[in-house]
């Protein structure tokens, strides 16, 4: 029926939340994802400039899984929400912890690996990741980043400055130069991005890992437009099915070691 055909070109150039009707990328069997790729192991460039870590791995397996080609987009890890929202790809999977604050902007797959937070400084610093051991101290977080919104929330009134960057690999340069004493962030990140590799030998993580799940998240998951329902449950379906067979197990212990990542 004509009018009928009319009335639902009209619902999809008005309507972003009716992606049942008009169709999506993952629809026509294209998978856009967003991601920062300067954050081993989870995602980066190797010398070939391939993207390599393990949510590129995940993203891949999933999309195979789904029966979906995988593309990827890269952005600033403080322009992925902004840039999802903008259409510019269809989900994020970069290393992004489902937290109450980013849900009120977007939607999450479940999630997919849990890993814990975790101050780097010297070694011989004797610094912990508490108010009263940071006071006066420089922290660097990476920018729009749960460890930023952690360490404002618990620190900054302590008289700890917090000093956020668009770049980890800078704050890692800060850190070596002394214009930094310490950063938070996601341990396995830590460690290869830094602790691993000569310009950490005199650094280590520093007390236990820090702990708000209201802030720091449920666990790591896919970024979803708000209302794109039918992608979600695609995803999740995939995400299900490689946490039941061994896969996310497997390439987080390719790429994270030991650490318990298991979703409870």
């Amino acid at each position: 029926m004509k009018w009928l055909k009319t009335l639902l070109t009209l619902a999809c150039v008005m309507s972003a939340a009716t992606l049942s009707v008009c169709g999506s990328a993952a629809d026509a069997g294209t998978l856009r994802f967003g991601l920062e790729a300067q954050y081993p192991p989870f995602e980066s460039k190797g010398s070939n400039g391939q993207l390599q870590g393990l949510d590129v791995d995940v993203g891949n397996a999933v999309c195979a899984t789904a029966r979906l080609t995988c593309k990827w987009v890269e952005t600033s890890f403080d322009g992925l929400i902004p840039a999802l929202q903008g259409r510019k790809f269809d989900a994020i999977n970069s290393a992004m912890n489902a937290t109450e604050k980013r849900r009120e902007a977007i939607d999450f797959t479940n999630v997919i690996y849990r890993v814990p937070t975790q101050l780097i400084a010297k070694t011989s610093s004797g610094l912990l990741p508490t108010p009263e051991s940071l006071k006066g101290k420089r922290v660097g977080v990476l920018q729009a980043s749960i460890q930023e919104t952690f360490a404002k929330a618990h620190w900054e009134n302590a008289g700890v400055s917090i000093v956020s960057y668009q770049d980890q690999n800078q704050i890692y340069a800060d850190l070596v130069s002394g214009r930094l004493d310490a950063t938070l962030v996601l341990a396995p990140a830590g460690q290869t991005g830094f602790l691993s590799r000569p310009d950490g030998k005199d650094f280590a993580f520093v007390g236990q890992p820090v702990r708000d799940d209201k802030i720091l998240g449920s666990g790591i998951a896919f970024g979803l437009r708000k209302g794109d329902t039918a992608l979600r449950n695609q995803l999740n379906a995939a995400i299900a099915k490689l946490q039941a067979d061994g896969t996310v197990k497997a390439l987080a212990q390719k790429y994270l070691g030991g650490i318990d990542v298991s979703v409870r």
